[in-house]
């Protein structure tokens, strides 16, 4: 499996419009692309304007395709508005 954790900063205003924004990824990835297993939404606990997401994809290529693909664009198109990352927190392959 390939896993990653990123983090994101919004602007307070834009903190619904962002976490809207990324569940309505996470359900069109999970829904739609093969591959795509696990899309978190997680809202830091000290800092109101950082959010993370967690993701967890059968294996990079699939992670590729997400990447590529419809969500993973209109998600950033809309963000880019008034978010900054990604900050890449952890990548890379779950060993065993």
């Amino acid at each position: 499996m390939f896993q990653f954790l990123v983090s994101f900063t919004v602007e307070p205003a834009h903190r619904d419009d962002f976490v809207r924004a990324a569940k309505r990824t996470a359900r069109d990835s999970l829904a739609h692309e093969p591959g795509s297993e696990r899309f978190e939404v997680i809202a830091d606990e000290k800092d109101p304007d950082v959010y993370y997401l967690n993701e967890v994809y059968a294996d990079a290529a699939a992670f590729d395709a997400h990447a590529n693909g419809p969500y993973f664009g209109a998600f950033f198109a809309e963000a880019s508005g008034y978010a900054t990352g990604p900050t890449w927190l952890m990548r890379g392959t779950v060993v065993g």
